[in-house]
């Protein structure tokens, strides 16, 4: 646990912290500088209200008047310009540091690799992304500067009440240990409502997108109420984390005004009994030369309570940062992506496939795929059947380097996938999904990703091969119809469709359909079955299917098992043999006679 978990600041990631502004030093020096400089001005008012009254007030010098009115609306006028440009650059400043911070975190999180996703909740990522960085950002723009700022105030404030009159002084800063005390013990009941505020905000993040993703169970199983009731509770948690920290707010407050109220009382008690105990000793009348100083005073205390005030307010905006620095630089310092360390970047790969002892876990040594070994020449289109969990979706994966494996090797044109740069490994292959993901966005977008390269021709010419066309010319603006989030407009035939384009228009060397048809109508399985057939020519081709029908010409066929290869040869090869892929052809040929 870190510091500022326990209870102080982290200073180290304080440090840390601050040191994103170093592509901003002028930006933020400047800030430093207004932030003396408005110190300085807070002084101003007061002197000149205590000279207005003491020597041109009492003594009806109008002229002297006028002068230290005008002075005073100068300074104003001053003073108003300096905090515009010091409220306008911390702002900038702060939201300068944010965009950069977020885009770091963004393309973290897409460089990272499949398995961070796989545990890692989708609202933890987006609560890093949004809400934790933009606490980053009060920190630099509520917090940070503008608590020196404060700081600076207060020195200056105590400093000037000493010069002038440092009994006054001393007797106005009587409850200030008492002040501290209720500032300390604000500032930990905050912290922790917070730190409890923030958890409930991930946890209905993650909530929230993990349920409306998967709205279409909720509604078929109608546990709508079920889940609304998870919600309440956690929605509920977030609301009495915030009514704690309010409950601080509502207390504190009032006990500084309360404080602040009593040192002014305390200072004219005593001023005033002063100057009492003056007359009287010298039998004078009571000189009013004084009460500029006691108004100097009174304003003076203002301007030492109101930082104080707020400053326990700003130590918690900047523990706030502080804790959602350290949740982002925890991700930013967990290096999730794949290693890029390759240099070899082919034109064009022929397509050669070899697995040579390969095993692969995505925990520990619990291996999904042991001790697999095959070859696939350039051309030739290998089939990869076996039971739901056998490590057929897993074995492709790693063919792509979206995970890594544990040992063994994998080649493609007899050099190994680690010496492949990773953008152009995967820039020679084409992969189909079974749960196809459409961006919102037009048809045309989520063909071509908008790779500028890639022409409208050549997306057309595409959807005419695999069947397409005719379909995507049926929707309200062609290739130009707008796709809901999903593709939720779309049935799930048009939408697999699509992905087959998607896949076509980059020209793979190889190609990978992973359960590519299952989503498919016969009649539509039909016309993008003769279209697979001649776009593989030329490309090595992986097919995972569960139908065996469609399969049945793949130039070899491999049997998985529990991540073991149990068999690898040709249809006829394999049904002589009478082993494993004879038994699942027969339990489907008998099953599609059973339905006819």
């Amino acid at each position: 646990m870190s510091e500022s978990a326990k209870g102080g600041l982290d200073l180290p990631l304080v440090r840390r912290v601050l040191g994103l502004a170093s592509p901003y030093r002028k930006e933020f020096y400047t800030t430093l500088i207004l932030s003396i400089l408005l110190a300085g001005m807070a002084m101003v008012r007061p002197l000149l209200v205590q000279r207005a009254i003491d020597y041109h007030i009492i003594r009806f010098d109008l002229q002297g008047l006028r002068v230290i009115v005008l002075v005073m609306l100068l300074s104003l006028v001053v003073e108003t310009v300096m905090r515009y440009y010091f409220a306008y650059i911390a702002a900038w400043l702060g939201t300068s540091i944010i965009r950069d911070l977020r885009q770091r975190v963004y393309s973290h999180i897409i460089y990272s690799r499949l398995q961070y996703f796989d545990t890692t909740p989708i609202g933890t990522s987006t609560t890093r992304t949004i809400t934790d960085v933009e606490a980053v950002n009060d920190t630099f723009s509520e917090g940070l500067i503008s608590i020196f700022a404060d700081i600076l105030t207060i020195v200056v404030a105590v400093t000037c009440m000493l010069i002038f009159n440092w009994q006054l002084a001393l007797v106005s800063l009587i409850p200030l240990p008492f002040l501290l005390l209720v500032t300390r013990w604000f500032q930990r009941g905050v912290k922790a409502s917070f730190q409890d505020e923030r958890t409930q905000i991930g946890r209905l993040n993650a909530f929230l997108q993990e349920h409306i993703t998967g709205m279409r169970i909720i509604q078929i199983f109608n546990v709508e109420k079920q889940e609304r009731e998870k919600f309440q509770g956690i929605n509920g948690q977030l609301r009495d984390a915030n009514v704690r920290g309010i409950w601080y707010y509502s207390l504190f407050f009032p006990a500084v005004e309360i404080l602040l109220a009593t040192a002014i009382g305390l200072m004219v008690w005593f001023a005033s009994g002063q100057m009492v105990w003056n007359a009287a000793k010298n039998n004078v009348i009571i000189d009013t030369s004084s009460v500029g100083t006691i108004s100097l005073y009174i304003m003076l205390i203002n301007l030492l309570f109101r930082p104080l005030r707020f400053i326990a307010d700003k130590v918690n905006t900047i523990q706030r940062g502080v804790i959602a620095a350290e949740r982002v630089f925890k991700l930013l310092d967990k290096d999730q992506s794949i290693p890029d360390t390759g240099t070899y970047v082919p034109q064009r790969a022929k397509g050669k496939i070899e697995f040579d002892h390969v095993w692969f876990a995505y925990e520990h040594d619990n291996y999904v795929l042991k001790d697999l070994s095959f070859a696939l020449q350039a051309g030739e289109t290998l089939a990869i059947v076996g039971a739901t969990g056998s490590g057929k979706t897993s074995t492709m994966s790693l063919l792509g380097r979206f995970y890594e494996i544990n040992k063994g090797e994998i080649k493609i044109d007899d050099i190994s996938i680690k010496d492949y740069k990773l953008s152009a490994l995967r820039q020679q292959m084409s992969i189909v999904l079974q749960d196809v993901f459409l961006f919102a966005g037009s048809v045309y977008d989520n063909i071509t990703l908008r790779n500028e390269s890639i022409t409208r021709e050549t997306v057309i010419a595409a959807s005419k091969a695999i069947g397409a066309h005719d379909f995507i010319m049926r929707l309200p603006g062609g290739y130009d119809y707008k796709v809901m989030e999903r593709g939720a407009t779309l049935s799930m035939g048009q939408r697999q469709l699509i992905s087959f384009v998607r896949a076509l228009v980059y020209d793979p060397a190889i190609l990978i359909l992973d359960e590519a048809t299952s989503s498919i109508d016969t009649e539509s399985e039909h016309v993008v079955q003769e279209a697979i057939e001649k776009l593989v020519k030329g490309r090595t081709s992986v097919v995972i299917a569960h139908r065996l029908s469609t399969i049945r010409h793949a130039h070899k066929i491999m049997v998985l098992d529990k991540g073991e290869l149990k068999e690898f040869g040709s249809h006829d090869q394999l049904i002589a043999l009478g082993g494993h892929y004879k038994h699942l052809y027969d339990m489907q040929f008998n099953q599609q006679k059973e339905v006819a």
